[in-house]
């Protein structure tokens, strides 16, 4: 089956060019150049193909900090919005991002599941549901690969935990892995036509991704009929004939790896048939058509260079306003109760009340997860900040928040900032960071933005040692704290004398945790007026040895000046929130605690955090509490703060999105794509470890909301929760056949090839008018659940979904599709197969909250298979 772009593709020429090959091109072109690019090859038109990390922004070929990159909400956020239109938007932007970066290829979206809350990349996953995921994750796809940027669907599949993730085998039935994990892919595929399909690290039911012929060349190439490119995820591949056999096409990183010469050997030695390279090598050649990375075999006989990052413009300023717009709608407000003595819900606050904000994360929020996600945004709105410009341009006379951390959470000490750092060489802000070889002849010096720098797979060959060093205000003399981030045999130096040294190392098969949780080595100095220059800085430099064999490369340097103590800064806090008219906590995680690599060992969150939020109620009755966290948290004061409000790792925007909500300039329009337990032990699945390298996914399709239901579990806040700033009022529902007829709701069986049909074919249409009974405009997400009429009791699953606006006293209309796939279920052996007594269907608020009358849709009708 064709996808997206195939009509524009000559067939007949990509077979052509791919001839012209010789084997050692071939295998070098589908074993990748080094660890972002692919070979060029000037001869048939082919300009090197280039790979970004995603997928809430695109890093680029450098992991630098001087490398800005629009940073969006995390895909938890974008799924929040309930709005495919708004996360095909975002898309697009990843796209434009992408061209402007010379990257042909997005390594996004992530299509796995929030299968347990424990998982560490549960932020990079849109939601515990598969229908939800196919929609959004669908939409994501075409807004990119509208800019002409290919997108990749990852990890397939099976990926939903990180421990132990490059090795363990997922046992899975084959109706869950059908219904459940492989839903998202099949969408991303079939309805959105992805370019790229990203092969997990994982196995899946006996067989490592990389080489699963039933998941590579049966399903994914055979059933769904994909096109486009299989690739590795990053070191991924551990055979070769075993892996090209199974319908990889791509090993990435290169150009090391299990391909290149051996894949040319087994090619010789007839192990591995050419017409299989030769099919690798076609797909890639309709990749570069379809990005634009294929020339007219008539143009000038040379490769595109890649776009240099260093002479990158910076993002557009013009697409802010879209990206603070699209951080508020994900917001999802979770409570807002009317405190003791007042007439109305806490939030919107007035714009003249006194505001305390209180929180680690209320002054330095966490934008992102941790991982290889990570970009470097070009700027970075505080809800300090953001809320002092907020009150300010309401009135000059307003009075800006007190802010306070009350506590401190997080592991490592605060990097410095490029305002603090001045280059010793030029300068600039920043630092100077120079590579030397084993002679101490110098390799490679340069000034670098911050105190936490990281190099993946570009440390200049031959280096032996490397420095940073800048002059750093101290702000004055006393007690200082100091932490050094990462492995090697590290010297630090104070105005040019040595001052501490130490020697750490990481696991060479787990260079990851050089970016998620880099070692820490933290000492104290008593700096004295002597070392203080005029404006209260010294030059500190660090020289470090790297560990050999490391791809990964990382330094940094964290600070904390004198000041109060734990106790004293708690205090401080709630004494502020006392004397306040009203309270805003930010509570929250950060990049490390929720990151690649590692799954969470608890949901608790970090530090003093549950008593900084009881203590700051006990003060002020009058308190909004915020999470700035990407997966579950326990929230054991839930049902006593007045207000309550859900806000992701929300981006470069964040913090101006979060004062326009708590002053009511915008309205929180998110729901939940996840459920958020009472206690951890209510979590359905928390099993995230394998067991002798197997990782059961016994409970089958239920997970997430389904779970809590068949189990009679209450959570906190069910799938699909959120409120707004208005009040709707519900008309009955109304069932419509999909071609907007009244009768015949059968026909959703009428074709019995219906069931191989692309899984978005609609089978009927639930229509809904809503009355906005409220004061001010709102929107609100209308749900559409299901359940068979006849069979064994099961929870309902949900089936459609849209969201409406409506002006305060106005109407809307909302019309859910709803896909005969959704409603059918696999049945091994024999396919997709639908109820015949029909299903019950619910029009709902959440996966809890019913709005109408339930709807029966007959298909009674439907032709025996």
């Amino acid at each position: 089956m064709p996808t997206n772009g195939a009509s524009d593709i000559d067939e007949t020429d990509l077979r052509y060019r791919v001839g012209r090959l010789t084997l050692e091109q071939k295998v070098a072109l589908v074993t990748g150049a080094d660890f972002w690019t692919l070979n060029a090859v000037p001869e048939i038109g082919l300009d090197a193909l280039v790979l970004s990390d995603g997928p809430n922004g695109v890093r680029g070929r450098r992991w630098d900090e001087r490398d800005h990159a629009l940073l969006l909400p995390c895909a938890s956020a974008l799924a929040a919005t309930w709005d495919a239109a708004a996360v095909r938007e975002a898309g697009r932007l990843f796209g434009a991002e992408a061209r402007r970066r010379g990257v042909h290829v997005l390594l996004a979206p992530t299509l796995n599941l929030h299968r347990t809350p424990l998982g560490g990349r549960h932020f990079e996953n849109f939601s515990e549901d598969p229908l939800l995921t196919a929609e959004l994750g669908a939409a994501y796809i075409e807004g990119v690969q509208f800019e002409g940027v290919a997108a990749t669907a990852k990890h397939y599949v099976a990926n939903d935990s990180e421990t132990e993730r490059m090795s363990y085998d997922a046992s899975v039935a084959e109706p869950t892995l059908r219904e459940v994990y492989l839903a998202p892919f099949e969408a991303a595929v079939r309805r959105a036509g992805a370019w790229a399909v990203m092969a997990a690290y994982n196995g899946v039911n006996g067989a490592p991704m990389t080489q699963n012929e039933k998941l590579l060349g049966g399903v994914l190439k055979g059933e769904w009929g994909f096109d486009g490119v299989v690739m590795s995820d990053w070191s991924a591949t551990h055979s070769t004939e075993a892996s090209a056999l199974a319908g990889l096409d791509l090993v990435m990183p290169g150009p090391r790896g299990p391909w290149g010469e051996a894949l040319a050997a087994a090619v010789e030695a007839g192990r591995v048939g050419i017409e299989v390279v030769d099919d690798k090598v076609l797909r890639l050649l309709r990749l570069a058509a379809r990005t634009g990375a294929l020339r007219p075999l008539d143009s000038p006989s040379r490769a595109a260079a890649p776009v240099a990052e260093d002479t990158l413009a910076p993002p557009p300023e013009s697409v802010r306003p879209a990206i603070r717009e699209l951080t508020a709608r994900s917001f999802v407000l979770l409570a807002n109760r009317v405190p003791t003595g007042s007439a109305a819900p806490l939030l919107p606050l007035p714009s003249t009340a006194r505001i305390a904000l209180i929180g680690e994360n209320a002054v330095k929020p966490t934008p992102q997860g941790g991982g290889s996600a990570q970009v470097s945004p070009p700027h970075m709105v505080t809800p300090a900040y953001a809320l002092a410009e907020a009150l300010a341009a309401v009135s000059p006379e307003a009075a800006p928040p007190t802010v306070h951390r009350g506590v401190r959470y997080r592991r490592t000490l605060d990097p410095f900032e490029p305002a603090e750092l001045t280059d010793p060489v030029d300068g600039l802000p920043g630092a100077r960071v120079e590579f030397f070889d084993a002679a101490d002849r110098p390799l490679l010096s340069e000034r670098r933005g911050g105190g936490r720098l990281l190099w993946l797979g570009d440390v200049p060959a031959g280096t032996a040692r490397m420095s940073w060093r800048s002059r750093v205000r101290l702000g004055g003399p006393g007690r200082h704290s100091f932490g050094v981030l990462g492995a090697g045999r590290t010297r630090v130096l104070l105005n040019g004398s040595e001052v501490h040294r130490y020697e750490a190392s990481v696991d060479p098969a787990d260079q990851v945790d050089l970016i998620t949780t880099p070692v820490e080595e933290r000492f104290e100095l008593a700096i004295t007026e002597a070392d203080l220059g005029a404006d209260a800085s010294a030059e500190l430099t660090l020289v470090r040895e790297p560990v050999e064999g490391h791809v990964l490369f990382s330094i940094g340097l964290g600070h904390a000046g004198p000041g109060p103590s734990a106790e004293e800064e708690f205090a401080a806090a709630v004494a502020a929130a006392r004397a306040a008219d009203a309270a805003v906590v930010v509570v929250g995680t950060d990049d490390e605690t929720e990151t690649e690599g590692r799954d969470r060992t608890g949901l608790g969150l970090p530090g003093r955090q549950d008593e900084l939020v009881s203590a700051v109620l006990a003060a002020n009755p009058r308190t909004v509490v915020v999470v700035n966290a990407g997966g579950p948290v326990l929230m054991p004061w839930a049902q006593e703060v007045p207000a309550l409000l859900w806000t992701w790792f929300g981006g470069q925007e964040y913090g101006a999105a979060l004062a326009d909500v708590l002053l009511g300039a915008a309205e929180p329009g998110g729901r939940l794509p996840t459920t958020l337990p009472v206690e951890e032990h209510d979590a359905p699945v928390l099993h995230a470890r394998p067991v002798a390298g197997r990782l059961d996914y016994g409970e089958g399709t239920e997970i997430g909301y389904r779970a809590y239901a068949a189990r009679g579990t209450e959570p906190l806040f069910w799938f699909g929760h959120g409120l707004g700033y208005t009040t709707w009022a519900f008309e009955e529902a109304v069932l419509v056949s999909a071609d907007g007829g009244t009768e015949d709701l059968a026909a959703i069986g009428a074709d019995p090839d219906a069931l191989g049909a692309e899984p978005g074919t609609l089978a009927a249409h639930v229509r809904l008018r809503l009355h906005n009974t409220g004061d001010r405009a709102g929107r609100e997400v209308i749900q559409v659940y299901a359940r068979p009429v006849g069979g064994p009791d099961e929870p309902a699953r949900l089936v459609g979904f849209a969201s409406v606006h409506a002006e305060a006293g106005g109407f809307a209309d909302a019309e859910i599709g709803v896909a005969w796939r959704s409603l059918a279920r696999y049945l091994p052996g024999v396919g997709w197969r639908l109820d015949p007594e029909g299903y019950t269907l619910t029009v709902a608020r959440s996966a809890a909250e019913t709005v109408a009358p339930a709807l029966v849709l007959d298909t009674a009708r439907v032709p025996p298979p």
